[in-house]
């Protein structure tokens, strides 16, 4: 059995998010129709296409037909979850409302994956990365050389929205199980940009530098070696760079020594090979800058399960990635491509289930009541418990004396929000027995140490889980818990190294490019805890837990699903460039008078429009709608389209573009996105008394459900702060509590 076998999903998304969201449970066992218009879904030319509908049917209607919509109507009756994608205006001509689906069919979870909001000027763009990225202030956050924005070649948000929309859903279909009532859920590109992006801002402290391309610290940046090959040195701890300084002879340097500059030229006389070893023999966290073609077919990939392969009727063999988390007792795994329903499918999916008698509606977070113990620290672990905490889990951070190595950094308050705090010695017996007796009724454990780690402090899986078989444990690693590198230590920049992240957004030629979004940890922190969503819905059909796991490999696969598909003549997966700008005259960004703004032209037609609101007619003599879409990023037509906005200012440039019918949007930076009203309208940010940084500005939540956005209960915990009534929550007596404290075994910072 399968997380969730027997949950129906109609699936009315186009693009990346929601198919991916509906993807991820067709992975783990529901059985999903997708419904397309004639035409198809905008991304059917799109490699990831193959990836994101693997192991649905598909079906073709027109809801604007009465036939086809009668179809529709009979199917939805059938559903448990039904996903949407639609901007706002078109949602509601279709009558597809939330609210409105809902009150027709009680049972029913819908969801809504919006491209950007759910209301206000932008809510209606059509759905597009480097849009939503220069909007939320991403593409600014990126490291460069110029004062630029920076296109990410890896749709990291729109991955992010998926993986978050499979979640919510997910604890929505839990929650109908105890209460037999679906709910109104929405995921938007603003969600996955709070989730992945992580804004957040101290009132009246100017923002951290935005660094630079290769880091912009000695210990965690790109470094090139003698073979002109590149590695990542990722010492983000001083004790593994002092270990990385005596393993180079540099532990002892003159001073005035810039010890960056002194690490590339020694790094320069040798091939990288001679330094990797030798960083891998001190147990220094480096690796090797590769390609993505190597990564797909890599030793980490196969020991870990994360290829699948599927025979196409025209393409042939086809490699993708797997399914990003592994579900000891009830795996998933890709099933298939996607076919066309046949009546065989339809049938099936509209055969009749027995219905509750009575409907009970409960409102609040979907996750109220699941208990979470969180021994996660740093970033994937411990903010993977974050997001159940969202979703309304009361999760505990357990900590030890020396507390999360995080805490010095701000982005601590980001990544802990919403939890208590417990401060407990594990390596002592009797505080061993503490977590032990607290695991009695804990419903999940969370965390992210290093392989092994747990089983030699005495809380493995095996032994909580004979203390409480309905238990679920979910462990992340760097590379999988498998293959020869699963012992090594590993930070987020090692696998965009390995994986080909970096690579690619530098291009064909360049340099590599350290992305600053740690992109592996939030997006292994959301595969997490969809890991650990999926695996309470199958204790609620089986009655028993299970040990779960995934990786940061695994998000570094999932996270570039489109650019890791492989098949005999599949076009080339584009490729960055210093400092990227766009793939193409047209999709691109420009730097307006006053600031820079997002072109993303998509459509043939889209060309006309751009002439018309830059009065330059006599661009439609020279180019035909597909010839235009094909001009280079810093051709002739984009140099012209550069000028022309140059002489505007960027919100004027804005407005005509879109008055004209070409998508286009401002980017901006973080500051002026923390001001604009739009964001606030869609419930993006909250501002909190912080008890030591003052008033601090962050991003809301991951979801809404019902039309109220998820919001935290609390700021990060302090060091152990809430200890005495985390343990008698967990039902220790109070003499056995004093005896733990007066010996040091639990404790405040």
């Amino acid at each position: 059995m399968s997380a969730f076998a027997g949950v129906r999903v109609l699936d009315c998304s186009q693009g990346l998010a929601g198919p991916l969201a509906s993807m991820l449970l067709a992975d783990f066992g529901a059985r999903v129709l997708k419904v397309e218009p004639p035409g198809g879904d905008r991304a059917k030319d799109d490699p990831g296409y193959l990836v994101w509908n693997r192991g649905k049917r598909r079906l073709t209607l027109d809801l604007g037909a009465a036939v086809d919509r009668a179809r529709f109507d009979e199917l939805l009756a059938a559903a448990d979850l039904a996903v949407f994608d639609h901007a706002p205006s078109r949602l509601a001509a279709l009558g597809l409302a939330g609210r409105e689906l809902t009150a027709l069919h009680p049972r029913l979870v819908h969801l809504w994956a919006p491209p950007f909001g759910t209301t206000g000027r932008w809510s209606e763009l059509p759905a597009h990365h480097a849009t939503l990225t220069g909007l939320t202030g991403s593409a600014f956050r990126q490291g460069s050389y110029a004062d630029q924005p920076v296109w990410h070649v890896a749709r990291i948000l729109h991955h992010a929205q998926g993986v978050l929309a499979a979640s919510a859903a997910g604890a929505a279909l839990l929650q109908r199980r105890e209460d037999g009532r679906g709910r109104s859920v929405v995921v938007s590109g603003l969600h996955a940009a709070a989730e992945t992006s992580c804004p957040l801002s101290v009132v009246g402290v100017p923002p951290i530098p935005r660094g630079r391309p290769l880091g912009g610290s000695p210990n965690y940046r790109l470094y090139q070696c003698g073979d002109g090959a590149w590695l990542f040195l990722a010492t983000l701890f001083a004790h593994f760079f002092r270990r990385a300084l005596d393993a180079l002879g540099l532990d002892d340097p003159p001073p005035g020594t810039d010890i960056g500059e002194a690490i590339q030229a020694l790094l320069r006389t040798q091939p990288r090979d001679h330094w990797l070893a030798l960083f891998r023999a001190q147990d220094v966290p480096a690796g090797p800058v590769e390609r993505r073609d190597e990564f797909l077919r890599s030793e980490i990939i196969a020991a870990n399960g994360l290829r699948a392969e599927f025979d196409h009727p025209e393409l042939g063999r086809v490699e993708m990635v797997g399914a990003p988390a592994h579900l000891h007792a009830t795996p998933g795994r890709p099933s298939s491509l996607m076919a066309e329903a046949d009546g065989a499918d339809l049938a099936a999916f509209l055969r009749p289930r027995q219905t509750p008698a009575s409907l009970q509606r409960r409102s609040g977070p979907p996750l109220a009541g699941v208990r979470v113990l969180d021994l996660g620290t740093v970033i994937a672990g411990t903010y993977a418990a974050t997001i159940l905490a969202n979703f309304g889990a009361d999760v505990v951070k357990v900590e030890s004396q020396d507390g999360d190595p995080f805490r010095y950094s701000q982005a601590f308050i980001n990544y802990n929000r919403g939890k208590r705090g417990l401060g407990i010695d594990l390596k002592s017996a009797a505080g061993r027995e503490a977590f032990v007796e607290m695991a009695r009724s804990a419903d999940v454990v969370l965390d992210n140490y290093r392989l092994g780690v747990r089983e030699r402090l005495g809380i493995g899986y095996e032994t909580l889980a004979a203390v409480n078989p309905r238990l679920i444990s979910c462990s992340i690693n760097t590379y999988g818990s498998k293959g020869p590198d699963a012992h090594l230590p590993g930070f987020d920049p090692l696998m965009q190294a390995r994986s080909g992240l970096m690579a690619a957004q530098g291009g064909e030629d360049g340099e590599p490019v350290f992305h600053a979004i740690p992109v592996n940890d939030v997006a292994t922190a959301a595969t997490a805890a969809f890991a650990v969503i999926a695996a309470l819905h199958a204790r609620a059909m089986t009655g028993r837990g299970q040990n779960t796991e995934t990786s940061l490999a695994a998000q570094s696969a999932l996270f570039q699903s489109a650019d890791l598909v492989s098949y005999a003549g599949r076009p080339p997966a584009r490729q960055g460039a210093r400092d990227c700008l766009g793939f193409g005259a047209l999709d691109r960004y420009y730097a307006a008078a006053d600031g820079w703004l997002t072109l993303a032209c998509t459509q043939p037609d889209h060309l006309a429009a751009v002439a018309r609101a830059l009065a330059r007619p006599e661009w439609l003599e020279r180019f035909d709608g597909p010839a235009a879409l094909a001009e280079p990023t810093h051709g002739a037509l984009a140099q012209e389209v550069a000028a022309a906005v140059a002489a505007r200012g960027r919100d004027e440039a804005v407005a005509s573009l879109l008055a004209a019918g070409a998508p286009a949007a401002p980017v901006l930076r973080g500051a002026e996105a923390l001001g604009c009203d739009w964001f606030w309208e869609n419930g993006y940010y909250e501002m909190r008394a912080h008890p030591e940084a003052g008033e601090v500005i962050a991003g809301r939540g991951f979801a809404a459900f019902d039309g109220e956005p998820l919001a935290f209960e609390r700021l990060e915990p302090r060091l152990g702060e809430d200890g005495i009534e985390v343990l008698l929550d967990y039902g220790l007596p109070r003499e056995r509590i004093r005896a733990l404290a007066e010996a040091g075994v639990i404790f405040r910072g």
